[in-house]
């Protein structure tokens, strides 16, 4: 007789799920309240938030509400009613592909209805068998995840270790000569838990000796970095020898959907070969206007990056005068570095929240190895002094107990 699907799943809810009990609604699947600001409501308080993707204050202002709200009222939310290639194309959604190429320094963009499913589908799309994907193993879960999608051969590098990656890039030619096809490497330009930017300079100095083609992930420097906002590329002077090009609107931009750009031909074939964007819904019209009025900001406002990046250089340096270790991010996200156990981390944000009015994300394992917590702190620009001096007495209020031994005896109370 065989076994029920299903029986697995009361055995063993997963490295989460089995926390789901004491964590869900608190911890997991928290809610915040109020309007998106640098203090919402959390379980009935007001905290300072640093958890939401929102680096330039652009989800609560007034000029983005507007936009959004009058697109919303002549659109609604479903129209365009359909997939680009059927029905769901507009002369709306080819200005804002105009607009992002031009502002990446791209010859042609294409829209994404959303950026996970998006890169997935351009990793499957972009490789066959016979082609072989080099990639960090710190990317995030989407190109993880698009990476399995691969039915040939790939290899895996550490972390921005380029000694790593050139032993790594050797076998991929290797094997790319017996099988006939091509090398892809996959980066991100900004990791998005240790705030480190990708090495694309010291990578793409491999590419005339390796004859390979390089995807960046650019959802966390799209906004944040290079001049006016426009990515790791141009931070780092490479942004002409990246091959394709993706961007989120869910960070910078405070919104969903993303785009991907490059040459005209690549694009059009990713137009008409990815999965995801053929046969799903395309962006809703309020939101690809909302995304011409956001754009049009990050170009007209310089205020705004400058004052997420005074915010981020007031709390980083903060932090680490006070003794905290932030890692070697490079970056607005600040990771602040703690050893414990996932009970210890779960009374310590308690504290946080309750009695001090923080609110930030917790990373433990699996995400990161055991014993060891990080807070994950993402300023923007609607960030004040006052949020950044109080975050700072909080956390060195919190280590102290976290290294007298407060927090465990009080999470082997709770169990």
């Amino acid at each position: 007789m065989t076994t029920d699907l299903f029986d697995r799943f009361i055995k063993d809810k997963g490295p989460l799920g089995k926390w789901a009990k004491q964590a869900e609604g608190y911890y997991v699947f928290p809610k915040l309240e109020g309007p998106i600001s640098n203090r919402m409501s959390f379980n009935g308080k007001k905290v300072v938030t640093w958890s939401i993707n929102d680096y330039l204050g652009l989800a609560n202002h007034p000029e983005v509400l507007k936009v959004d709200g009058e697109a919303a009222a002549e659109h609604g939310m479903a129209y365009p009613m359909g997939a680009r290639m059927m029905s769901g194309h507009t002369p709306i959604h080819e200005q804002l592909e105009l607009e992002c190429a031009e502002f990446v320094n791209k010859e042609k963009a294409y829209l994404l209805n959303f950026g996970y499913q998006g890169i997935m589908s351009a990793i499957d799309a972009l490789v066959t068998k016979n082609d072989i994907i080099v990639y960090d193993m710190d990317t995030h879960a989407c190109i993880i995840d698009g990476v399995r999608l691969h039915s040939g051969k790939r290899f895996v590098y550490r972390h921005n270790d380029m000694e790593s990656f050139e032993k790594n890039i050797k076998r991929a030619a290797k094997m790319a000569e017996k099988t006939g096809g091509g090398i892809l490497v996959i980066s991100e330009g900004v990791f998005g838990m240790r705030g480190e930017q990708g090495r694309l300079k010291e990578i793409i100095a491999f590419k005339k000796e390796y004859n390979f083609r390089i995807l960046v992930d650019d959802a966390h420097g799209f906004g944040t970095l290079g001049e006016g906002g426009r990515g790791t590329g141009f931070e780092q002077g490479i942004q002409d020898e990246i091959d394709v090009y993706f961007a989120t609107f869910a960070k910078s931009m405070a919104g969903f959907g993303a785009f991907l750009a490059g040459d005209k031909d690549v694009m059009q074939y990713l137009q008409y070969n990815m999965r995801s964007q053929t046969f799903a819904k395309s962006l809703p019209m309020a939101m690809v206007k909302g995304a011409l009025k956001r754009l049009d900001m990050l170009r007209t406002m310089p205020e705004l990056k400058e004052k997420l990046w005074e915010n981020t250089r007031n709390l980083q340096s903060g932090l680490r005068a006070a003794g905290f270790d932030l890692g070697t991010t490079q970056t607005c996200i600040t990771p602040v570095f703690l050893n414990g156990e996932i009970p210890e981390a779960m009374a310590m944000v308690n504290d946080l929240r309750e009695n001090h009015g923080i609110f930030c994300s917790i990373v433990v394992y699996p995400v990161i190895p055991k014993g060891l917590i990080i807070l994950r702190l993402i300023p923007t620009a609607t960030h004040t002094q006052d949020d950044i001096d109080e975050t700072i007495t909080a956390f060195s209020a919190i280590r102290e107990k976290l290294e007298n031994g407060t927090y465990k005896k009080i999470a082997a109370a709770m169990v």
